[in-house]
C-alpha cells in the first residue's frame, strides 16, 4: 500500500469515526487517537494490507475508553482489562474466556506491554478445541484510556507496566506463558485461565445465565 492510499484510507477512517462520536468528542480529538492508534499498531506491524481496519477497531475501542474514563458515556457493564507482555497469548485467551462465560455480561479488553504482531498459532489452535474463536483477535499496545476506564485490570507477567489509578481494582495472575510452549502445556494454561475467570466473574457477581440454568440440572 502506498503512503498516498494510506493516508486516504486513515481519513476515511477518520470520516467514519467522527461521525459515530459526535457529540462525544471533536474531530480533531478523533483524528489524533486515530493516526495515534494507526501509528501504534504499525510499528509491530509485518504486512500493512490491514492495518486501516485494525487502526479503526483500535481507535473505536480507546474513544469508547476515553469516553468512559472522562464520564461523557456510561457503563452499563463492569469493564475488566487484561494485560500481558505480547497481548498474543494469556490476555486474549482471558479476554475471550471471560466473555464467552459470562455471556456477553462483561465488557473485556485487552492489551500488551509490548505487544507481538500477531496471536500465537498454538494458542489459537487450542481455544478452537474448546469453540472459540480468536479469529478476529489482534494483538495491542496498552494505552492510558483503556486503563482508566476499567474496573478491574488484571496483569500477567507484565510486572508495573500499568498506570495505577483510584477506584480501579488491579489484580496479578501468575500464569505460565504459553509463547513457544506445546500444545499440552497451552491446554493447561488455558484451563487455569478459565478457572481464574470463573472466580471473577462470581466476585463481580456476573453469571452466563445458560451456564447457571446448565449447572443447576
Amino acid at each position: 500500500m502506498s503512503a498516498e492510499e494510506q493516508v486516504q484510507q486513515l481519513d476515511r477512517v477518520i470520516d467514519r469515526l467522527a461521525g459515530e462520536f459526535r457529540g462525544v468528542f471533536s474531530r480533531e480529538s478523533v483524528a489524533h487517537v486515530a493516526k495515534d492508534s494507526y501509528a501504534r499498531l504499525a510499528a509491530t506491524a509485518t504486512v500493512d494490507a490491514f492495518l486501516p481496519l485494525l487502526a479503526e477497531r483500535f481507535a473505536r475501542d480507546r474513544l469508547r475508553a476515553l469516553a468512559q474514563a472522562e464520564g461523557r458515556a456510561g457503563k452499563e457493564r463492569p469493564e475488566v482489562l487484561f494485560v500481558c507482555v505480547q497481548n498474543a497469548g494469556r490476555s486474549q485467551m482471558a479476554a475471550l474466556l471471560t466473555h464467552h462465560r459470562s455471556g456477553g455480561r462483561v465488557s473485556v479488553r485487552s492489551a500488551g506491554s509490548a505487544p507481538a504482531d500477531a496471536i500465537h498459532d498454538v494458542v489459537a489452535e487450542a481455544m478452537r478445541e474448546v469453540g472459540l474463536d480468536l479469529g478476529e483477535a489482534f494483538p495491542k499496545p496498552l494505552t492510558d484510556e483503556v486503563v482508566r476506564a476499567a474496573d478491574v485490570v488484571i496483569t500477567m507477567g507484565c510486572g508495573d507496566a500499568c498506570p495505577l489509578y483510584p477506584g480501579v481494582r488491579y489484580l496479578d495472575w501468575e500464569v505460565g506463558d504459553p509463547a513457544g510452549q506445546p500444545i499440552e502445556r497451552v491446554r493447561e494454561i488455558r484451563d487455569e485461565i478459565a478457572a481464574r475467570v470463573d472466580v471473577l466473574l462470581a466476585e463481580l457477581g456476573v453469571t452466563d445465565p445458560a451456564r447457571a440454568e446448565a449447572a443447576g440440572r
